[in-house]
């Protein structure tokens, strides 16, 4: 007895511990407690994480560079691995040499596996040099195999390795998507909170833009934005010419909600006490209104995040965004346009998976952040 009243005491004494940090936590922390009892959105997360692994070190992660030929390797499908030796014993992971061959009667090219020579996959493995962040020189890659080429998910037109094009491709398309996200970010705090704060014929005229905007189809606006460029432009200036068109072109939604939340605020009794102690209009707006509903903002931010993704795909798919020698995932399923291409070379489509798979990431961190922005939610 003496010892199960310790014990209820002990619990006794942890919860009210809870019960203060709870009423003593930041809204921050509010928020993450909240957000890591989402499941959904702590695998999001995690996915997410990984993506910015890639996309920070997918020159190491690579097998090879991107523009890395082989021409005897054109269209070859997947390599297979294996993790046992033909008698059935249990050894390091390796690959066989793959061989070319040509049906004299279809004048198909097939590829086969030579079974006689058995490449091992190595870690940490010297191979094609390149530069980390174009700064520094070295040659150790994640993993490859010494004599040989190793395709995971096959090759492309030229022989060169899909996975490794698909990793910088992960580079360049999240890349767009947070530089188009922060354009958009500054772009839709300015014209909302100047809507909602000011009023009168300053909002009916943002609003009108606003709404101007709303009414012409995505993708056609999109496609004729991204028409103008001039074809002379190098590929870096139309990176950062698409990067900006997605900008100002998604920023609607973010000024339509700092607009609502600041018209429903303007007249709170803090905002009246700092226009008598001598606020600025500006400072009013940055100081006291945006942080009220600052974790609304970050949450509109990662929704956005799979329109921007997808907006440089499309573009890019289409023949109007991106284009080589940039490497991106859209640019990439340019090639899959050909439906005879599909029908024979399948994983040309491989580049629409992460695709899918990072909007749909980021789907369930921004729904987790919803509800752990939502003060009425348990």
């Amino acid at each position: 007895m003496i010892k199960l009243s310790r014990i209820n005491r002990k619990n006794e004494q942890e919860e009210i511990k809870r019960s203060e940090s709870y009423y003593s936590a930041t809204q921050l922390q509010l928020i993450w407690w909240k957000f890591r009892r989402h499941k959904m959105a702590i695998a999001g997360s995690i996915i997410l994480g990984l993506f910015l692994i890639i996309m920070l070190f997918c020159e190491f992660l690579s097998p090879a560079t991107p523009d890395t030929r082989n021409s005897g390797m054109l269209y070859a499908p997947p390599s297979k691995i294996y993790f046992f030796t033909p008698d059935g014993k249990f050894t390091r992971p390796y690959i066989f040499e793959m061989k070319k061959s040509l049906n004299m009667e279809t004048l198909e090219v097939t590829f086969s596996e030579n079974r006689e020579v058995m490449l091992p996959i190595k870690f940490f493995i010297h191979g094609d040099a390149y530069k980390l962040w174009n700064t520094f020189p070295s040659d150790r890659h994640l993993f490859g195999v010494d004599d040989g080429t190793l395709f995971l998910i096959g090759a492309d037109s030229m022989g060169r390795d899909m996975l490794t094009r698909v990793f910088y491709g992960t580079r360049v398309s999240l890349s767009i998507g947070l530089f188009g996200v922060f354009i958009s970010f500054v772009i839709g705090l300015m014209m909302g909170g100047i809507s909602g704060f000011f009023g009168g014929v300053v909002d009916d005229i943002i609003q009108r833009l606003i709404e101007l905007i709303k009414s012409i189809p995505t993708i056609p606006l999109w496609m004729s934005l991204a028409a103008i460029l001039p074809k002379e432009w190098s590929a870096i200036t139309v990176y950062f010419a698409i990067t900006i068109i997605l900008g100002f072109v998604q920023w609607t939604t973010l000024a339509r909600r700092v607009r609502s939340k600041l018209i429903s605020m303007r007249e709170e009794d803090f905002i009246a006490a700092a226009k008598i102690a001598g606020s600025s209009d500006l400072r009013i707006i940055l100081r006291h209104m945006l942080p009220a509903f600052f974790s609304y903002i970050i949450v509109d931010l990662t929704i956005s995040f799979p329109n921007m993704i997808l907006g440089e795909t499309t573009l890019s798919f289409i023949g109007l965004g991106l284009r080589a020698p940039i490497i991106s995932w859209g640019v990439m399923l340019q090639q899959a346009q050909n439906i005879l291409t599909i029908d024979q070379h399948p994983w040309l489509l491989i580049p629409a998976v992460p695709v899918i798979v990072s909007c749909l990431a980021f789907s369930l961190v921004g729904d987790g952040m919803r509800d752990a922005a939502d003060p009425y939610s348990n």
